[in-house]
């Protein structure tokens, strides 16, 4: 069978996931179903993966899926616990206290303390945070769902503490002859190597993400402003482009001169750190304050099903009282990623099952280490700290369970497809269906690799869900990539991660997960058309700063 015929029947789930949930708008649980089927034939009859295989990949899946699942729990949890004690109520009004304008408010609870949550957690917690505290203080659900999407961007390649590159790129190239053979003639070992990628990473990054607050209140005054407008979204120009300042300076310094660890983590806490009090003292923020058309006119499409708040039953909550939850989290989720003493403790209490069914496809499952149960955690002292009664938290427990319902069925076939299509290739067969992609889009394009290699990246995110697994999946093609067409190798990573990053805006598993804490479930479509945007700019700008440091760079 030809390459051409193969690269088109690997690319059939890809299709069938964006077809039925773009273009003919099926809710992500009836189309993940058809996608799972389809890649498990193909899988199956064209590269003959043993039915022992699928089988491993799909329970390594739905353990994957449980995680996602158990994350996004604690993150709704926690808000139907706010919701019921009336933290909600005093968090709106502490926004308003900064900033009335909601371009501001977007601003900072998406962009800057989003980017905090992901450079301490990653796993897309930031979505499952940021969009239902903007939900709370008054955003349409699907306006708050976008702009966390949106920002799933510059600071995921340096999520979780640098995980997409120190556990992504770094499974992808470790241990594989000609990537060792090439850092050897560079006189360089492996860590510094991939702390090279990560100083271009940050500099692609730095100079793209500048402008994603900007793209973020253009998007939300657009599709959702009373008068579509772009400009309304232009005027605020010098705020968004100095809060953007604010977090890539300091990011990209500290991804050239530190390493992978903390450029997001750095960026976001200099960020709020300067943006919020300026903020407050209307340091550059129009006159003229925007916000939404009145709630009674917002379309159906714009409402979540599990939003609506009603009025808190017990008396009006101190700020701190309310943000304090909010507070722990992040508080938490630093300790446990920065602390190594306990982050070891956490991280070794770990299900495991090597070689399942006696493959070699190996799951785990760390229910201490996740974000969902640092989320656990500060929800039983959420019960305390803001006095909440046990018919109260019964309520906000109905109600979190009633909301994972959709998601438990989109996930629950979203990474089992998404493990199946990683693991369908067999020793003396078939290349895996990412390989055989990545192959003929290599053999198409040739010498213009650079303008694609950020695409590559994307897909993998749009596949796997992860900017790490992106970078597990492509890295060594990407790398012997560089070496055939005669490119840098290191700048090919850098846009492989950063691609990897920006398609975590339209990757199915954010849009599933961000959308089901604030009841959107069934207008995926919708969302990531929107998102598509956002991600194009982002690939575009990547690939022409790409061609730009192969003037520069050598290795």
């Amino acid at each position: 069978m030809s390459l051409g015929i193969l690269a088109f029947l690997a690319i059939l789930p890809i299709l069938t996931v964006f077809g039925l949930i773009v273009l003919f708008r099926w809710p992500a649980t009836k189309a993940m179903p058809v996608a799972y089927v389809i890649t498990c034939l193909l899988a199956f009859f064209v590269w003959k993966v043993p039915f022992i295989q699928l089988a491993a990949a799909t329970l390594d899946g739905l353990i994957t899926a449980a995680s996602i699942l158990y994350i996004v729990l604690g993150a709704i949890l926690l808000l139907n616990l706010q919701e019921k004690s009336g933290a909600i109520f005093a968090i709106r009004g502490s926004m308003f206290l900064v900033s009335p304008d909601r371009r501001v408010q977007a601003i900072i609870i998406a962009f800057l303390f989003g980017s905090f949550i992901e450079a301490s957690a990653g796993f897309g917690t930031p979505a499952a945070v940021a969009a239902p505290l903007l939900v709370a203080i008054g955003f349409p659900a699907m306006a708050a769902v976008m702009v966390a999407l949106i920002i799933q961007s510059t600071c995921v390649s340096f999520g979780a503490i640098g995980t997409p590159i120190l556990i992504g790129v770094h499974s992808g190239l470790s241990g594989q002859i000609e990537v060792s053979n090439y850092i050897t003639g560079l006189n360089m070992d492996f860590a510094h190597y991939l702390k090279t990628v990560g100083s271009k990473v940050a500099i692609i990054h730095g100079i793209t993400g500048t402008l994603i607050p900007l793209i973020l209140v253009v998007m939300m005054t657009r599709f959702f402003g009373k008068r579509k407008s772009w400009t309304e979204g232009l005027s605020v120009f010098p705020f968004a482009l100095f809060a953007g300042l604010c977090f890539t300076v300091p990011y990209m310094l500290t991804g050239i001169f530190l390493g992978p660890e903390f450029p997001s983590l750095f960026g976001s806490l200099l960020g709020l750190l300067l943006v919020i009090p300026l903020a407050k003292s209307g340091f550059l923020i129009p006159k003229k304050i925007w916000d939404f058309p009145p709630e009674n006119s917002w379309p159906q499409e714009w409402v979540g099903h599990t939003m609506k708040y009603d009025q808190p039953e017990q008396p009006k909550m101190s700020i701190l009282r309310a943000w304090l939850p909010y507070a722990l989290v992040a508080l938490l989720l630093l300790l446990s990623r920065l602390l190594n003493p306990l982050k070891k403790i956490l991280a070794s209490v770990s299900l495991e099952w090597k070689g399942i069914f006696g493959t070699s496809i190996d799951t785990s499952f760390q229910f201490l280490y996740l974000p969902g149960f640092l989320f656990l955690v500060v929800v039983l002292a959420t019960l305390f700290i803001q006095k909440i009664t046990l018919r109260q938290a019964g309520k906000a427990v109905q109600r979190s369970f009633r909301t994972l319902l959709g998601p438990t069925i989109a996930l629950g076939f979203a990474v089992p497809m998404v493990k199946v299509f990683i693991n369908s290739g067999i020793s003396d067969g078939l290349d895996k269906m990412p390989v055989v992609l990545a192959n003929a889009a290599a053999a198409l394009i040739g010498k213009g690799w650079t303008a694609f290699a950020a695409v590559i990246g994307a897909m993998g995110a749009f596949i796997a869900g992860s900017n790490t697994f992106s970078n597990m999946m492509f890295s060594l093609f990407q790398f012997a990539t560089a070496l055939k067409t005669g490119t840098v190798p290191g700048v090919i990573m850098a846009l492989q991660t950063v691609g990897g990053a920006a398609g975590n805006m339209i990757c199915v598993h954010n849009v599933v997960a961000a959308s089901a804490v604030v009841g959107l479930l069934g207008r995926e479509g919708l969302l990531i058309r929107k998102t598509l945007i956002p991600m194009t700019y982002y690939l575009i700008m990547a690939a022409v700063i790409g061609m730009i440091m192969l003037q520069f760079f050598r290795m």
